[in-house]
């Protein structure tokens, strides 16, 4: 069995499979099939065998943080003193539950880490522990004043034209665009 798939393993179906779960990951599987031209058993082992692969990993609610009560947004950058701190640094990281991402990057920093907080106050309580964990050398913070854009979808492209066509049921309507003109 493969370890995980190949950006060349994945046919158009695939494609647009995986771009309609990311839309909305409870649309009816009949629904799916309805629009990739598939019946729901055949798109059933198609998401299936994503799953085996590793290429969707889960299916999640996206909240509105604001709602909850998180209403500032941070990017921390951290130095670590030395890299052989960096493995005790991520799994300290996880129990911080403000702490939305732990990326290891290039750069000024070692780790870059998105966070949300309810105020400025529980801010710098979070500040304040990151830097108590052994090895960080300093912080970085900044505080976002506004989102322009901030997407959990990763963008996939496919040829819905060559989605092979359900059969039409009889009595069914079929409406053809014409170049140019409006549907």
């Amino acid at each position: 069995m493969k370890l995980g798939y190949d950006a060349n393993d994945f046919d158009d179906i695939d494609r647009h499979i995986l771009s309609l779960l990311q839309e909305n990951c409870k649309l009816p599987l009949a629904k799916i099939g309805e629009k990739v031209g598939l019946s729901a058993p055949s798109v059933i082992d198609r998401i299936k065998k994503l799953e085996d692969n590793g290429v969707i990993i889960g299916y999640r609610a996206i909240l509105n943080a604001r709602q909850l009560g998180k209403d500032v947004t941070a990017f921390i950058g951290v130095s670590i003193s030395h890299p052989k701190l960096i493995g005790e640094f991520e799994r300290n990281i996880v129990q911080l539950e403000d702490v939305l991402e732990c990326h290891h990057v290039t750069g000024q920093h070692t780790l870059l880490l998105k966070a949300k907080t309810p105020n400025t106050s529980s801010l710098e309580e979070l500040i304040s522990t990151i830097r108590s964990i052994e090895g960080v050398e300093r912080t970085e913070t900044m505080v976002v004043l506004s989102t322009h854009t901030e997407r959990t979808q990763i963008a996939i492209h496919f040829d819905a034209a060559s989605a092979p066509r359900r059969p039409r049921r009889i009595g069914e309507k079929h409406v053809v665009a014409l170049k140019g003109l409006p549907t």
